[in-house]
C-alpha cells in the first residue's frame, strides 16, 4: 500500500481530477493526471468500478496489484501530480504483473511523468 500522504482523501479531489485532468487510454487502463502546485507529495488513486467486478475481493486484488506498481514508482515522479488510474477491463485480474507494469509504464511515458 502507498503511504497515507500519497493517497486521495475525499471525493471532491477526485472530481477535480476527473474534470480537469489530462486523460490517457490503454486497453485496460485510463489514467487521469493533473499537476498540483499546492501539495508537496504526489497523490494517487486506483478506481475499480462495480461494473467491472461485482466482487469486492476481485476489485481489491486488482487495486492492490496496481498500487504495488505505483508504490515502486513514487520516488521517480518528476513533479507533484494528482494521478487517478481507472481500470476499464475485467481482464486485468488474469494478467501477469509484468503486463500490468508494462502497460502503466507506457502510459506514464506518454505523459512524461517519470524521470
Amino acid at each position: 500500500m502507498i503511504p497515507f500522504n500519497n493517497r486521495f482523501h475525499g471525493h471532491s479531489s477526485l472530481n477535480y481530477v476527473y474534470r480537469n485532468g489530462k486523460t490517457l487510454h490503454s486497453r485496460f487502463f485510463v489514467v487521469k493526471i493533473t499537476p498540483n502546485k499546492y501539495r508537496k507529495n504526489t497523490r494517487i488513486a486506483v478506481v475499480v468500478s462495480k461494473k467491472i467486478f461485482k466482487s469486492a475481493v476481485r476489485r481489491n486484488r486488482v487495486r492492490r496489484r496496481v498500487y504495488e506498481y505505483l508504490r515502486l514508482q513514487l520516488d521517480k515522479f518528476n513533479n507533484v501530480y494528482d494521478v487517478v488510474v481507472i481500470i476499464t477491463s475485467g481482464e486485468v485480474l488474469n494478467l501477469p504483473y509484468d503486463d500490468i507494469s508494462n502497460q502503466l509504464a507506457q502510459l506514464f511515458d506518454q505523459a512524461r511523468l517519470l524521470k
